[in-house]
């Protein structure tokens, strides 16, 4: 059967290749779900079974987003805790999240979702690590939300062993054990990963942060992923208070206890990364382990500001993450590139921390290195995946900015005319083609109502 086509032309395209090759006007041929050709000027002639021609003039192609570290669940839990760190955010959460069950955790991947989708992201992750006792099934519920929306997804499984009477922060209650994270890990891993080229859901093993989990259950977390041949995901450095932490308990700082149990490797990432010093930053970089940088997240809870531009120089992948958007409200990943350029020329660097180009880098091909997928998305290249953002830049919003690569990580929030997964159509014009949003809002309203009530009861 002859491949249906799609043809993009007369935009701006920002390939995000190895060698940053951007056409001031160009085309992309999409072939059913890959990328078939790209280049400047106007699209070959002659061209069969083409379905679809977009004239794309006044706007600017890329690869998809890709996000490297979220919490779905707090959509739902969102404008609250806004005036604490991070240890105290987190004791002032952890009684209302204990008790989320599955219909939240679907209406809350739901929320999270749509409006990353909307905004430019084509490839998602989700770090879901709360599983209270009795909660149902909430990672088929997430992944289930995933695939009604249409994005690529990684669903990071989670877990906690260390609750609150073994000197961690999370309730008894909201904690498995260490035989329980570890068995429902692996059935997830089972029932869920795939491992082609071109898959739609993949699974990494995550235990939640070293303040929150067991030794045992990171080293053995580190077997059974690279047993089942999966990445293995985690929060790392954080914050002052979680060296602190690691030091007190462990004898030694987050990098060294992560590679004592195992957590360095090429198929590792981390969020968050905050403070990290020389040694640790060459530890990263020996090893390939990625680092998942969130902005908007670090500034709300006073975290401190990534040494990014270190971290690049030396050779550490690095994407961009919105983190649980109880700590990063707008919840989608324009703002994190946008952010990441600014706050880290609040750093050492100053203004010749990142570029434009650089923070779209890191939002597109840097994700998808993180992620262990570079070889399919994060790129406009022949014989990838048809994963691609038009943004539209001839509004009044970026009016007089001529570089368009400027425009959209500078400028105001770009309006998505059009973002394909796949060759699939998942946003047209400014709106989801696969949810209905409204629907999405007034579902995710219902479950933050009844989960607050809920809390309150006790």
């Amino acid at each position: 059967m002859a491949a249906s086509r799609i043809v993009i032309e007369n935009c701006a395209i920002a390939t995000v290749d190895a060698n940053d090759t951007e056409y001031a006007s160009g085309y992309v041929v999409v072939a059913d779900n890959l990328i078939e050709s790209v280049g400047a000027g106007s699209a070959p002639t002659g061209l069969e079974n083409v379905v679809r021609r977009v004239d794309g003039t006044g706007h600017l192609l890329t690869p998809g987003l890709v996000n490297t570290h979220h919490h779905f669940y707090q959509w739902i839990t969102r404008g609250l805790a806004t005036d604490h760190n991070l240890f105290n955010w987190l004791v002032a959460l952890y009684p209302t999240w204990a008790r989320i069950d599955e219909s939240m955790a679907r209406a809350a991947a739901q929320g999270s979702l749509a409006m990353m989708a909307r905004g430019g992201v084509t490839t998602a992750m989700d770090h879901h690590y709360v599983y209270p006792r009795g909660s149902g099934d909430l990672s088929g519920a997430i992944i289930g939300a995933a695939s009604e929306t249409g994005v690529r997804f990684t669903l990071a499984r989670g877990s906690m062993d260390r609750g609150e009477s073994d000197g961690g922060l999370p309730p008894d209650f909201a904690v498995e054990s260490l035989d329980d994270a570890l068995a429902a890990t692996e059935t997830t891993v089972d029932r869920y990963h795939d491992a082609s080229f071109d898959a739609m859901t993949q699974i990494a093993v995550a235990p939640c942060s070293p303040f929150s989990v067991s030794t045992e259950l990171m080293r053995q977390g580190a077997e059974l992923a690279r047993r089942k041949g999966v990445r293995l995901h985690t929060h790392g450095s954080e914050t002052v208070e979680e060296e602190q932490f690691c030091k007190e308990l462990f004898g030694m700082g987050p990098t060294d206890y992560f590679e004592s149990t195992g957590w360095l490797g090429s198929d590792v990432w981390m969020a968050h990364c905050v403070h990290m010093n020389d040694s640790d930053i060459a530890a990263f970089a020996r090893t390939g382990t990625g680092v998942a940088h969130c902005p908007s997240s670090n500034a709300r809870l006073g975290a401190g500001i990534a040494r990014v531009p270190d971290m690049l120089k030396a050779g550490v992948p690095v994407g961009l993450g919105v983190d649980g958007t109880a700590s990063n409200e707008s919840g989608e990943l324009h703002t994190e590139l946008r952010n990441a350029l600014l706050v880290n020329r609040l750093g050492a660097h100053r203004e010749a921390a990142l570029t434009a180009r650089q923070a779209l880098r890191l939002g597109t091909h840097g994700g998808a290195q993180v992620l262990g997928r570079a070889g399919q998305i994060g790129s406009i290249e022949a014989g990838k995946l048809a994963d691609l953002v038009l943004w539209k830049l001839d509004t009044l919003a970026h009016s007089s900015i001529a570089d368009p690569v400027v425009a959209l990580i500078l400028g105001a929030a770009a309006p998505v005319t059009l973002s394909l997964v796949g060759g699939r159509t998942v946003v047209e014009d400014n709106h989801l083609t696969t949810v209905d949003e409204d629907a999405v809002a007034r579902s995710t309203r219902t479950e933050a109502r009844r989960l607050a009530r809920i809390t309150a009861a006790g």
